[in-house]
């Protein structure tokens, strides 16, 4: 912004000129009227305006903004996928830790048999995945009996609050659970159940044989 003072003579008696004032002493004026905005202050000082024509973003300058949030966009994509498949494999692992735990405590407590492995007293038979559930999550006696209440004649358990879900692959939220009593370690079915357990060793795993993050192990392998 530039300023200029206003020449003494064009003051009026009030101190303040007019535009009228200010063309007929300084004729140059009129050319600074047409090229710039006026604004007269009761200082008696004249204030031009200069307008600077605005420029816009060019065609080129457009393109490259918009590649470069691709390129940050992506990597923080990628960044997230990643941090959400090691999330998983973390969960994977409580998960199966919590399970086993839960499964060796039921053992030590029902003369070395595994959940499962025995009738539940609720219309779950042997080797059924109804007994694991319930003698895991519900009270027991010594021979794997289940209530829902704790008694004198159930003061064992329970053990888990609930079948975790599965928290990888295609079965992704799943708490059904597969028994195979013929391998050691179970096998994965390929089925859409979470987990693969056998109840004549305690063994359980994933039932899911994708590779994980790294490529070094199989879910079914943790």
């Amino acid at each position: 912004m530039r300023e200029s003072l206003i020449d003494p003579r064009c003051r009026m008696p009030s101190g303040r000129p007019t535009l009228f004032d200010l063309e007929r002493i300084h004729p140059p004026v009129k050319m600074l009227m047409d090229n710039h905005r006026l604004q007269v202050f009761h200082s008696g000082r004249l204030v031009l305006h200069t307008h600077t024509p605005a420029r816009g973003f060019s065609l080129v300058e457009l393109v490259i903004v918009v590649v470069i949030i691709g390129v940050i966009a992506s990597i923080a994509v990628t960044r997230f996928a990643a941090g959400a498949r090691g999330a998983e494999e973390s969960a994977l692992v409580g998960s199966l830790s919590a399970m086993r735990r839960a499964i060796d405590t039921y053992a030590a407590e029902h003369g070395g048999y595994f959940p499962g492995a025995l009738d539940d007293g609720l219309g779950g038979g042997p080797s059924s995945a109804a007994s694991f559930i319930s003698q895991l999550t519900k009270f027991s006696n010594t021979v794997g009996a289940a209530s829902n209440v704790r008694d004198a004649l159930h003061p064992l358990g329970p053990y888990l609050r609930n079948v975790p879900p599965l928290p990888v692959c295609d079965q992704r939220g799943a708490t059904t659970v597969v028994f195979d009593t013929a391998n050691s370690p179970p096998v994965v079915t390929g089925g859409n159940e979470a987990w693969v357990y056998n109840p004549s060793t305690g063994e359980i795993i994933a039932n899911c044989d994708d590779a994980n993050r790294a490529g070094t192990r199989a879910f079914d392998e943790y």
